[in-house]
């Protein structure tokens, strides 16, 4: 069951740099008419994942729920470890 919490709060992190990305992008005018569809596809995509898991954890699927969040929380948090990495290692990467 935490295992399932941990990828929850990973995905929940990982939406919530998307959605401040968005309005970032909304604000500059970087998000335009050209791209919305790819960002309402991308902001859907994350829903979809965050409230699929918990409709499939209600459900008693718990083995699905969490496949579906390592979907999104795998990468996510290889990334975040890259980063870290990045930030720690004192290496010049020009």
């Amino acid at each position: 069951m935490i295992t399932f919490w941990i990828l929850w709060g990973i995905d929940a992190i990982a939406a919530l740099v998307a959605i401040v990305f968005f309005f970032i992008g909304i604000a500059d005018g970087s998000v335009s008419s050209s791209n919305s569809g790819i960002w309402f596809m991308l902001l859907a995509g994350i829903a979809a994942i965050l409230l699929g898991s918990l409709w499939l954890k209600a459900h008693d699927y718990l083995g699905l729920a969490k496949t579906l969040l390592a979907v999104l929380a795998v990468p996510t948090a290889l990334y975040g470890l890259f980063l870290l990495v990045l930030v720690f290692s004192n290496t010049r990467w020009n």
